[in-house]
Formats: C-alpha cells, structure tokens, sequence
C-alpha cells in the first residue's frame, strides 16, 4: 500500500529491488522463512514457541493486507518434512501445521522479491508476539539446525533463507507514540541491532536481545528474533548489503555465500 501510493521509486521499492536483485542471482530452489504469526494461524488457545509449515501449498493473506491480492503460494513440502524431523532428532520438539495460511510478513516480502510467487517457500513460525518469548539464543540455534539440515539434503537444492519483521514496533498499544496507532518506542534499540549485525557482532546482540529489552522496544519486536534464527543459519558472514528504515523500525539486507 506503501509503494502504491508513493510510487515505485519510493524507497521503501528500491530497498525491495535491491534485495530482489541479489535472490535472483543466486536462483535459489526454495526460500525458507524465519517468520511470526500475528495471530492469525495460531491463536492464544494453541499459539506454539517453533513450528514448521508442512504441506505443499498455503494461500493468503489471512490478515487483509491492503494492496495484496488472495493468492496461492507453493510450499517445498519435501524441505519442510525434512527440517521438521532433522530438528526433532537433533534436540528440537518443533510443533508441526499442514493447515495453516499466511500474512502480511510473508506474503508482503515475496510480493516484491518474486512477484510471480512461484518460488517454493518453507515458513519457520517464531513466536515473537505473545509473551514468554523464546530466548534469543535458542533462535540462533534453530537457525544453526536448519542450516545443518540443509547441508544434510542428499540433493544440490539451493535454499535462500529469509527473516521477516521489526526491531522495535508497537501497534497499537501503551509504547506507541501519543495519538498515533503505531510507531517505534525504541529507535536506540533499532540501531544497535543494525551496528551489531553490520560488524557481525552476533553474541553481543543475542545477550543484549533479552525478554526485557524486547518488551521495551514495542509489542511487536520480538520479530527480531526471526533475524536472529537467520543469522544462525549465515553463521560469521557479514553482510553484502544492510540498509535501515528507523522510522519504520526495520532494514533491509543481504547476505551471501558467494
């Protein structure tokens, strides 16, 4: 909606192309994503810590998103099945969904970053809404297994890996700025992740993302912990290319192999 009304060399597009570009030449087979549920697949009655979407196509966005069209997305149910039960004999009891659907923090990112959204995904659900929160350093190791379960794949498949959500956020609630529906409580907070993740600074970054600091920084910033399941999977690689949005809470950037 953004983009629509700004047009399509507003920044918040050309940050999408950037990131969009550098996909497109590493021609992955799948994308894996570290993401939150809002909400809407899950609830507060069965809200699971890490669950791994398993099926072979989900469909969204289940939220409304403005701007998105209803649409279907095909799932690597094969990579899916695999990270699931890699996980479960390697010391992690994932939560498992084959009915599930997605929003905004998926569908969103891929509408830019693969606009035929043909390429397969696998959605990592972290809870990084409803508290307790997992620890940071628990997210960084999952993302260290899924890494590991790839490396194990008896195939060559190329698999991307993605991290979907804020730093410091509050929607709707008592940290949001006066009069506003939403805004970013923590700006400081937003730009030491971006200063520890330019300088790979990954221990100090999960020490300090603690329950406490995430709460401070808006009830939605807990989704900097798919960034960190995701720096797990990239292990020590600085990053190619980190470019912050702090009046939106967030940045944009990659990392590769190459």
């Amino acid at each position: 909606m953004l983009v629509a009304r700004e047009g399509p060399n507003c920044e918040t597009a050309q940050l999408y192309r950037s990131v969009a570009d550098h996909l497109a030449a590493v021609k992955p087979d799948a994308l894996v994503i570290f993401t939150s549920d809002h909400l809407n697949t899950f609830f507060l009655n069965n809200y699971p810590t890490l669950s791994i979407g398993v099926t072979d196509q989900t469909s969204g966005p289940n939220d409304g998103t403005p701007g998105i069209q209803p649409c279907s997305v095909p799932v690597s149910e094969h990579l899916a099945s695999h990270l699931y039960s890699f996980g479960l004999r390697h010391a992690f009891d994932l939560a498992l969904t084959q009915e599930f659907e997605i929003d905004h923090t998926i569908l969103v990112p891929l509408h830019f970053l693969t606009s035929d959204m043909q390429l397969p995904i696998v959605p990592v659900f972290i809870n990084g809404i409803v508290q307790p929160l997992p620890a940071a350093q628990r997210c960084f190791a999952l993302g260290q297994m899924v890494r590991r379960a790839v490396e194990a794949l008896a195939s060559d498949a190329r698999v991307a890996v993605l991290g979907s959500g804020s730093f410091s956020l509050d929607i709707g609630g008592p940290r949001a700025p006066a009069g506003m529906h939403s805004g970013v409580p923590d700006p400081t907070w937003a730009r030491t992740i971006l200063d520890h993740m330019r300088n790979g600074r990954v221990d100090d970054l999960l020490n300090e993302a603690t329950s406490d600091q995430l709460a401070r920084a808006g009830n939605v910033a807990g989704e900097v912990l798919n960034w960190i399941a995701m720096l797990g999977f990239v292990g020590d690689r600085k990053p190619r290319f980190l470019e912050p949005q702090l009046e939106r809470g967030h940045a944009y950037g990659v990392w590769r192999w190459d």
